[in-house]
């Protein structure tokens, strides 16, 4: 293992998450985040460390990193509906030009790249489970367009720079994570149903709650991405847990989880909604040796008490973003 990694989205969830991890591995960390769906109380407690600096930039803009870089780790992007929607220029950007530049940094730095990239790339799945060499079912002009095409451009433009330039390329096709750190209101799944469960709301099933998601817990996650990096497999490789669950059953389960005893109150599901999502990992079982080990029911409760255990404006903070200033993008 070599010394400097770059993460960009650093003070996002994952991103965040993923600085922890590099700090343990003694690497020297540059996180970089514009904070528009991050949150500098992610990484504050870094701050402090010798290995690590944060720089307050915007990758859609010329990237620079002083001295050598080894690893890059691409990161930024709104990653929920609710942000996305909000501002989806920006999301494009952030996924063509954000990419552009840093798969040119990494040529000039000869580093190693891992592209974050997503489930979403299959859309409204026509097979299931979703394995890498499915193509796809996706809306190009559909409201969850702009993230999607994002992200199948920024794989498109990684294979390029691999094959024609030899850059070194690493593709993670990330599926429903959850964990500390999430933002209440980004409106996922779990967010979404634990501000109900700490608000005594009842909570909120779109359509008939029969669609299917499968969760993987944070640790998980960037367990996989961590041998993903290090291993020598170029192509995209999906990093989720395959264990399914219907969202209806899921709603059942996060009363059981926050006794709580809220309704579950029924609202009609958003255009492209994705009616099925459990990855294939095969492939990831194989070439990593990789596969989730968190359950379900222990990732859930770690991430409910870490949201009861958040101050009020802690709380406040984690519901409320504001992308006014990013709308003229």
């Amino acid at each position: 293992m070599k010394n400097k990694v770059l993460i960009t989205g650093a003070a996002g969830f994952l991103g965040s998450h993923l600085c922890d991890r590099f700090i343990a591995e003694g690497l020297e960390v540059i996180a970089m985040d514009n904070l528009i769906t991050g949150d500098l109380k992610n990484i504050e407690h870094l701050f402090h460390l010798k290995n690590f600096s944060f720089y307050h930039h915007d990758v859609t803009k010329f990237v620079h990193v002083p001295g050598e870089v080894d690893y890059i780790l691409h990161f930024a992007s709104p990653a929920s509906p609710i942000d996305y929607l909000k501002i989806p220029i920006q999301t494009l950007k952030v996924g063509s030009l954000g990419t552009h530049n840093l798969l040119g940094l990494a040529k000039e730095k000869k580093a190693r790249i891992l592209i974050a990239s997503t489930s979403e790339v299959y859309g409204d799945p026509l097979v299931h489970p979703q394995s890498e060499d499915y193509y796809g079912n996706v809306n190009t002009i559909g409201p969850r367009g702009v993230y999607d095409e994002a992200k199948r451009f920024q794989e498109s433009i990684t294979m390029a720079y691999h094959t024609f330039h030899g850059l070194d390329t690493r593709i993670a096709r990330i599926f429903n994570t959850y964990g500390p750190r999430m933002r209440l209101n980004d409106g996922r799944v779990i967010p979404a149903f634990m501000g109900q469960a700490l608000r005594g709301e009842d909570l909120t099933v779109f359509g008939d709650g029969l669609q299917t998601r499968s969760f993987c817990y944070v640790d998980d996650q960037v367990e996989g991405l961590f041998r993903l990096l290090m291993s020598n497999y170029n192509l995209p490789v999906n990093i989720g847990n395959p264990e399914e669950i219907t969202i209806l059953d899921f709603a059942k389960e996060m009363v059981k989880l926050t006794n709580t005893h809220q309704k579950i109150v029924y609202k009609p599901l958003p255009k492209d909604d994705p009616l099925q999502r459990q990855p294939d990992i095969t492939l990831a079982r194989k070439i990593l040796k990789w596969e989730p080990m968190v359950s379900r029911g222990e990732g859930m409760k770690k991430t409910f008490d870490y949201f009861k255990g958040l101050t009020k404006e802690e709380l406040y903070r984690s519901e409320h973003k504001d992308f006014t200033a990013h709308n003229r993008l």
